[in-house]
């Protein structure tokens, strides 16, 4: 069994990042503009943004991506945490990436101050949910948003 490693990406990771990227967009059958994508990488290597993300490596080989957002709230003085996009190779499904994605926000959350982390799915996304549901709870909001 291949030992994961996780770590924040650095500058040298584009090449690694993007075809999860992509991977990703393709999985939820949607088109993100390569210039908003840029833009989003490069926010993610500024420490000066909220925005974070981080690589799962398996044998010298990215497997997975999370990307989380600190931002503020309304209901408490701390933080919260928005788990934006998770995405693990279809390959590496099954086998606890996903998870330990999902717990590297967590720790680094808690760390930073945050009261919550919180995400969206899509109903679809069953293999997802089985997951979630393990991991968190499910309060039951609906998602309403209009675009601009």
């Amino acid at each position: 069994m291949s030992t994961v490693t996780l770590r924040p990406v650095t500058a040298d990771d584009h090449a690694a990042w993007l075809p999860l990227w992509q991977a990703y967009q393709r999985f939820y059958e949607t088109r993100i503009d390569e210039a908003v994508s840029a833009v989003t990488w490069q926010r993610m290597l500024d420490t000066s943004e909220p925005t974070n993300a981080a690589l799962a490596w398996v044998d010298g080989k990215a497997v997975g991506m999370v990307h989380w957002i600190y931002h503020r709230s309304n209901w408490t003085v701390e933080n919260a945490c928005y788990l934006q996009d998770l995405y693990v190779d279809a390959n590496q499904r099954g086998k606890g990436v996903g998870r330990q994605l999902i717990e590297l926000v967590y720790d680094t959350a808690r760390q930073a101050g945050c009261t919550k982390v919180h995400w969206l799915t899509h109903e679809t996304n069953a293999t997802g949910i089985s997951l979630y549901e393990q991991v968190a709870e499910r309060p039951g909001f609906i998602q309403f948003r209009k675009a601009l």
